[in-house]
């Protein structure tokens, strides 16, 4: 039986624009833009891209940066609509894209972790029970009624990566997130990752680390200058990703 196609990305570009000069007020902007006054470049950051994923597939986008990667997973996420093209996601999405994103660094961890687990659509009752368990895997037990503007860059995301996969989603997108963080914590993500996918859901991975995506997915697709060179297995993709 055929897998369930759970992301389809039909002909997705996106255009940005890159202003010449630099503007310091909303003021000065709004009178410059009527004017017709702001110089701008047209970017492409993604050029007709097109790939599917399956049900429980974990699929890995590798390049070099500035190819697209981040931008196309923002853009399934739906943090980003496309210029052309259209994205269709079936099922709840797990979004880890910014580090530190849906954050308040005035308030502890305790404190951010309903803050950051009501933008995610987590249920109060469901925080309240998990609380103690996202604590403890992110292993901040000690810091717990800390500020985050006092943690360090590796906590964040051991906090941020704790709430997010408090539950079980249909799909996990993550960007360099296991990048970040001690060698221990990588691998008790990825162990949890691989618990996740065990129970069905969808993985979207960007890393720079070839060797992690290899582990981790099964195909992946490469990209280049918001262009897809190539949609295949795991290791053909990284292996030319490696000698480009």
């Amino acid at each position: 039986m055929e897998q369930e196609t759970v992301i389809e990305v039909n002909d997705v570009s996106l255009e940005f624009r890159l202003y010449k000069e630099k503007v310091d007020s909303i003021k000065e902007y709004c009178i410059k833009f009527l004017k017709h006054e702001l110089a701008y470049e047209n970017f492409w950051a993604l050029k007709n891209v097109s790939f599917d994923v399956k049900r429980g597939e974990a699929v890995g986008l590798v390049g070099k940066n500035g190819s697209g990667k981040s931008t196309m997973l923002k853009v399934i996420a739906g943090v980003i609509k496309p210029t052309f093209g259209t994205v269709s996601v079936k099922g709840s999405v797990a979004p880890m894209i910014e580090l530190g994103a849906g954050f308040d660094s005035e308030l502890t961890a305790r404190e951010n972790i309903f803050l950051n687990g009501a933008i995610l659509g987590y249920p109060r009752e469901l925080l309240e029970e998990e609380a103690g368990h996202i604590i403890e895997f992110a292993e901040l037990e000690d810091f717990v009624d800390v500020p985050i503007k006092n943690y360090s860059s590796g906590m964040i995301t051991r906090l941020g990566f704790a709430i997010a996969t408090v539950t079980i989603p249909d799909i996990l997108i993550v960007d360099e997130i296991l990048s970040v963080g001690d060698f221990k914590f990588q691998n008790k993500c990825e162990e949890r990752i691989q618990e996740m996918r065990d129970r069905g859901t969808t993985l979207l991975l960007v890393s720079h680390s070839t060797e992690q995506v290899k582990r981790i997915c099964n195909r992946a697709v490469l990209l280049r200058k918001g262009n897809m060179l190539l949609e295949d297995d795991v290791n053909t993709v990284c292996n030319i990703y490696t000698k480009m």
